[in-house]
């Protein structure tokens, strides 16, 4: 199974969202861990983005997905 952390952040445009994933993150991380993660983001203004300055944490996520790979004849 692949894991992602998902942290999705409130933008400086009304109604804009962005994702920030992160692949394979630790097991244990707690939702406080990754709340002080997002609020180091916002306040060291670590990414860009076309919509706007990432100004709140607005939720987080992990999603556990199966890939089963193909091979190709």
């Amino acid at each position: 199974m692949v894991r992602t952390l998902e942290m999705i952040f409130n933008t400086s445009q009304e109604g804009r969202r962005v994702t920030v994933r992160v692949l394979e993150p630790k097991e244990d991380l707690t939702g406080a861990q990754i709340l002080t993660v997002m609020n180091d983001i916002i306040t060291k203004n670590v990414f860009t983005s076309t919509a706007g300055d990432l100004i709140e944490a607005y939720s987080a996520r992990i999603v556990q997905r199966e890939v089963i790979p193909v091979e190709l004849a």
